[in-house]
């Protein structure tokens, strides 16, 4: 099954709802700490990120904030991962960040949306699963959309804005992302 087949809709009004307002919150709450922090301050980066998301982080993990999230809670995130400054994960539908990872400044990784037929877009939020596999270097500005899979070992170049799977051992670029070439010929 696909990413964008787990596509999921939160209705407005409802228990998941309220839910999703209170992780915000939370979140909202967190996240001024997180950005008070200096690059020099990694063991707590690495503490209060934690907490945020839920769940320990690596002692490998690198973070230089600022950083924002709306939820943190359905962040996970591997071993040596680096994720430079003012990048902003939107995880309502859940990210999945694997090993030796790395994120460039001015990211945007972003699991949710709202339909697209006017009538409808204010009835709730979607959100679908964003999964960034092992070895993945994500450059610069680059936006990820919900639904998507960036395969092991790609680069997705500065300002790509990525609405569909990644191959493995690939480099994409553009608006939207499209395959440049195979990586290692």
């Amino acid at each position: 099954m696909s990413n964008k087949d787990r596509t999921i809709m939160i209705h407005r009004r409802t228990p998941e709802s309220a839910e999703m307002v209170a992780n915000t919150r939370r979140a909202m709450a967190i996240t001024p700490v997180l950005n008070k922090l200096t690059y020099a301050d990694g063991d707590e980066i690495r503490a209060v990120f934690s907490d945020l998301i839920g769940r320990r982080v690596d002692d490998s993990f690198v973070l230089i904030p600022p950083f924002y999230t709306a939820n943190g809670r359905d962040i996970r995130v591997g071993r040596n991962v680096f994720i430079n400054q003012n990048c902003t994960i939107y995880d309502l539908g859940g990210v999945d960040i694997g090993d030796d990872v790395l994120i460039g400044p001015n990211v945007s990784i972003i699991t949710t949306g709202h339909p697209l037929e006017p009538s409808r877009r204010r009835d709730g939020v979607t959100a679908a699963p964003i999964v960034i596999e092992r070895n993945v270097w994500i450059a610069a500005g680059a936006t990820i959309i919900g639904g998507v899979t960036v395969g092991e070992n790609s680069v997705v170049a500065a300002g790509a804005v990525v609405t569909k799977d990644v191959p493995p051992n690939s480099l994409v670029a553009g608006v939207p992302a499209k395959v440049i070439r195979l990586l290692g010929e």
